[in-house]
């Protein structure tokens, strides 16, 4: 497989969006009403019998497509319980290489959007929390689409104590950034360089040549 013909993101945003302070304002102080898809309070249901059980760490790897992450999270933490939830079925259900010798790790096929208020609602442990790479969305038009445009948002910032978010554009982190900041959070942005790509997307920015950027959150000690 060819990873160096990765293209870089075209946006028409020339930096943070104009509206994006009027549109995390509005989702911190509105309540997301949104029925739960009964598939993934199932899902949760399941995934949560294990968290209740677990006597280590909680680490939550949203979006997190085929695995990877979770499986080379899962062995750098042998004590936590990884939980990985991508909505896509072929997603996780997707055979990979799994050389990192772990089985501390769960993947859950659940829209996150649900996900997150559950996860908030049972009070969840998590020590730490994951998002990376997801669906940049660069056009301005779709800002909503984005984690820290979303309604969902206010749910994310409350999941785990710090958080750690990565990308190939840097723009959203900055976003993701100024929403946090608005949510009472501080941050920092620093380039990857890890010496072992930690998904697949991760490992095909780095060989074309692309900077990938990890904002980290400290939401709570």
């Amino acid at each position: 497989m060819s990873f160096g013909d990765s293209k870089q993101i075209i946006t028409n945003q020339p930096g943070i969006h104009d509206n994006l302070t009027e549109i995390v304002n509005k989702h911190l102080t509105h309540e997301f009403k949104k029925p739960i898809a009964e598939h993934t309070r199932s899902a949760f249901d399941q995934v949560n019998e294990l968290v209740q059980r677990h006597q280590g760490p909680i680490i939550l790897d949203a979006c997190c497509g085929v695995g990877q992450s979770s499986r080379i999270l899962a062995s750098r933490y042998p004590d936590a319980l990884v939980v990985g939830v991508d909505k896509s079925d072929n997603r996780i259900s997707r055979n990979v290489d799994d050389v990192w010798q772990a089985d501390n790790y769960v993947l859950v096929r659940a829209d996150l959007n649900d996900f997150y208020r559950l996860v908030v609602e049972a009070n969840w442990p998590v020590e730490q929390h994951y998002i990376l790479y997801p669906n940049p969305w660069p056009k301005a038009k779709h800002v909503q689409r984005r984690w820290h445009g979303s309604a969902v948002f206010g749910y994310i910032v409350k999941v785990g104590k710090t958080l750690h978010l990565r990308s190939n554009w840097r723009l959203y982190l900055e976003e993701f950034l100024h929403a946090a900041q608005i949510a009472g959070y501080q941050g920092k942005i620093t380039e990857v360089n890890d010496e072992q790509p930690i998904t697949p997307f991760e490992a095909k920015y780095q060989a074309s040549g692309q900077t990938c950027y990890q904002l980290t959150i400290s939401l709570r000690s």
